[in-house]
């Protein structure tokens, strides 16, 4: 299998994820302190929205990555990379 199409980025997607878990253990102390509820609503808004941000690139580099390259070479993989990110791109609209 090819690397995948988020290699170039990778250290700095992990960098935006511990953020994001960072994000999440301060949920967890919000939730420990008893902080009121819309603070803990606006930050779970705000983690989410960070995931959501991670995922779309995500779905950007696969898109311009492993889609184009079977494009590219055409055959089967071609409409199963197609159907594939379609597929992910449904699941991240649900979510």
């Amino acid at each position: 299998m090819a690397a995948p199409g988020y290699m170039d980025d990778k250290q700095r997607l992990q960098r935006r994820l511990r953020r994001i878990e960072g994000q999440v253990r301060g949920l967890q102390s919000m939730i420990d302190d008893d902080r009121y509820c819309i603070d803990v609503l606006d930050q779970i808004s705000a983690t989410t929205r960070a995931l959501q941000s991670v995922a779309l690139e995500m779905v950007g580099d696969h898109i311009s990555h492993c889609v184009a390259n079977a494009v590219q070479q055409g055959g089967p993989e071609k409409d199963a990379k197609i159907a594939e990110a379609t597929a992910a791109i449904a699941r991240l609209v649900k979510s």
